[in-house]
């Protein structure tokens, strides 16, 4: 009986090894990655890119360096670069090599498709991220300096986006080309040669192309179920109960360990969401572990405020306030925190029209049955303290709207740029945002420090943003993928994909 057990324990673990391997339709000559948004996605231009779109945008326009899919800084169009000890002057050594049409690759073009791409930034949140970059010129041949305001220790990271790659002529420099065969985006690595680079021994060996396309989320599911993809990428909480039909043997959900701003933007000043003290009533409302548990994502952590909301590498930078973890009302229970909210609410009810008729908003989720679940658990919420809470059919016509995104580098400013009075006519402290200005121009550490502070606090106090807790991002992936990592920006590169392991 016990050898009995054994063979058919060792049976299903040879089928299951079977099926992992076998469930991919295309491969190994060609990796098919579908990412959950809209089927146009690959093919957007402009500066306001989807999921799909950043990452055609990145496999086929290199910047001056790039993200590995561990989420590393590696070299891209230049090959090393050196920091001013003052921390106000990055210089870059381009690599040797051309352009895609074979013209020479110095530092006048790159130059001049930096400070294009820059420019093209303006008016968006990357945009004032970029602010520190005082000046783009051309030194020696193949060498670019950029200098800065004041010092960026994260410039690296803000120049690894996708919204950053060089072009010359109209394109970029690879790594890959890509062609359209109806709504799928088919990327090939460029060889090495092409590009004036060193030959790579066996490269036709090694490189494959990679399908990419968009579909929504529980098509792109379906796909993965189906054997017809090999990832799924750009999935968020609004999709994610949609991995519940996912198999075993078909692959793993990974979770990318990321931070950023999760929870509601308050979207209108009037009514009753013109008084910050009811802002903050609804943000005392929300039970946070209640609203996540339908979902079952161990580690995910509430939090209540924007102090909390800063990643851990925030915490002691040189532009950090001191420890931030604590969240507001830390000695407050539930209940305790609901019946400050419903006496607000009663207050404003009574000086409003004499006590009748409860205060009634509307919030923009994006569609998906993970929303659903929000939907339902957060109107609960708001009417145990007397609102009365609707769901907005877009997002500018919400009085609040989820703000789900990802933090591209681990400083408070990334954190405040979001809710600057110039990104929008939203909810919006032009306190915080002249606190922030000044603290970018002080030379005193210190001060600098001091200035972050009072941003942190303003904006805490104005509750124009009500957090949840850290955003949540997930990827489907087959069990013999490679070239892809879990990692902290949640972005995964196709290039790393299309090379076979040596």
């Amino acid at each position: 009986m016990v050898l009995r057990k054994q063979f058919w324990r060792f049976a299903v673990a040879a089928i299951a090894a079977f099926l992992v391997n076998a469930c991919g339709s295309s491969g190994d000559s060609q990796v098919k990655v579908v990412v959950i948004g809209e089927p146009d996605d690959p093919f957007e231009s402009g500066v306001r890119l989807s999921a799909a779109g950043q990452l055609v945008r990145a496999a086929t326009v290199e910047g001056l360096v790039a993200f590995d899919e561990q989420g590393r800084i590696v070299p891209a169009l230049a090959d090393r670069w050196i920091v001013t000890d003052d921390g106000q002057s990055y210089i870059f050594r381009l690599r040797d090599g051309t352009w895609r049409d074979g013209s020479e690759l110095n530092a006048k073009v790159a130059a001049r498709s930096l400070r294009s791409a820059i420019e093209a930034l303006r008016g968006t949140p990357l945009g004032l991220d970029l602010a520190s970059v005082d000046e783009v010129r051309e030194m020696a041949g193949r060498v670019v300096e950029i200098r800065l305001s004041h010092p960026a220790p994260y410039l690296l990271q803000l120049l690894a986006q996708p919204e950053m790659g060089l072009t010359h002529g109209g394109s970029g420099g690879g790594p890959m080309r890509l062609e359209r065969e109806g709504e799928v985006a088919m990327l090939t690595p460029i060889p090495p040669v092409e590009l004036g680079l060193p030959d790579i021994s066996h490269w036709d060996d090694r490189a494959r192309a990679v399908s990419l396309s968009a579909a929504g989320g529980k098509e792109a599911v379906d796909r993965f179920n189906e054997g017809e993809a090999d990832l799924v990428l750009g999935g968020r909480i609004s999709t994610f109960p949609y991995t519940s039909s996912v198999g075993i043997l078909r692959g793993t959900i990974q979770l990318d360990p990321v931070e950023g701003l999760f929870g509601l933007q308050v979207m209108s000043s009037r009514g009753f969401l013109s008084d910050e003290t009811n802002r903050e009533a609804l943000a005392l409302a929300i039970d946070r572990d209640a609203l996540i548990a339908p979902f079952g994502v161990a580690g995910w952590t509430a939090r209540a405020d924007i102090a909390a909301s800063l990643p851990a590498d925030a915490q002691g930078g040189p532009d950090a306030a001191g420890s931030q973890g604590q969240a507001r009302w830390a000695g407050l229970s539930l209940a305790q925190r609901r019946a400050n909210a419903k006496a607000r609410v009663a207050t404003w009810r009574q000086g409003r029209n004499g006590g009748d008729g409860a205060p009634a908003l509307s919030v923009w989720l994006p569609a998906g049955p993970g929303s659903d679940l929000l939907f339902t658990r957060l109107k609960q919420d708001f009417a145990s303290i007397g609102v009365e809470l609707s769901r907005a059919k877009k997002d500018e016509t919400g009085d609040l709207r989820l703000l789900d995104v990802v933090a591209r580098y681990p400083r408070p400013v990334w954190y405040y740029n979001r809710f600057n009075c110039t990104m929008s006519k939203n909810a919006c402290s032009p306190e915080a945002d002249g606190a922030l200005a000044a603290a970018l121009k002080a030379s005193d550490p210190a001060a600098r420090a001091e200035l972050i502070r009072k941003a942190r606090d303003v904006l805490t106090e104005a509750n124009i943003f009500i957090p949840f807790g850290s955003p949540i991002r997930w990827s489907l992936v087959r069990g013999d993928a490679t070239g892809f990592a879990a990692n902290a920006w949640g972005w995964h590169p196709l290039m790393p994909m299309a090379m076979r392991p040596k």
